[in-house]
């Protein structure tokens, strides 16, 4: 199965190096958060699947399989399970611990940001949808529609990421990367 771009090795890379960031500012268990960050997208449905709500659960069964097979202490599945279940958007599921709670702000912070617009133009080009709309790029006479205009996307989704960071490390780093987004659809405003 093929995996968009946006969800490459770097985007892990990226989401270990924001946890492990969050683990130490939170106090957390590093020997949950780690196995969790690299693992959390070891297995996902494409953005437009049917099943992308489940692609979390299998991604968790898959990396306490590969864990168990590793030898990795045993005491710390469950958590990790928890931590990759809980990390998805789509899935909503509530974090129930810190370590949770730190793999799913990583996660999110990745769609924030100069990497955030990135990824989303990624995304959005992967699923073959436009940038904007010529007539009303920002939507202030039609409705929001993130299946039809990447742009949208921000509004629908991305700008609200900040809003459902759960640790306070991760809620001042949003707020900085949300207000860079701001800045780029301004200034893509002017360019258009």
């Amino acid at each position: 199965m093929q995996q968009d771009l946006a969800h490459d090795l770097n985007h892990v890379l990226r989401v270990v190096k924001s946890a492990k960031a969050l683990c130490a500012k939170e106090g957390a268990c590093l020997e949950v958060v780690l196995p969790a960050a690299y693992l959390h997208d070891c297995f996902s449905f494409p953005k437009n699947h049917p099943d992308r709500a489940r692609s979390s659960h299998i991604a968790a069964e898959k990396a306490v399989e590969f864990l168990a097979s590793i030898g990795y202490p045993s005491e710390y599945f469950e958590a990790i399970h928890h931590a990759i279940v809980a990390h998805s958007f789509s899935a909503n599921i509530k974090p129930e611990t810190v370590e949770a709670q730190i793999v799913q702000d990583a996660d999110r912070l990745d769609a924030l940001g100069a990497i955030g617009i990135a990824r989303c133009i990624q995304v959005s080009s992967g699923l073959g949808v436009g940038l904007y709309d010529a007539v009303d790029p920002f939507s202030e006479d039609r409705e929001l529609n993130d299946r039809q205009y990447t742009i949208d996307h921000f509004y629908t989704k991305l700008f609200k990421l900040k809003d459902k960071m759960n640790t306070r490390s991760a809620i001042e780093e949003a707020e900085k990367r949300t207000n860079y987004m701001k800045q780029y659809l301004k200034q893509l405003g002017s360019e258009i």
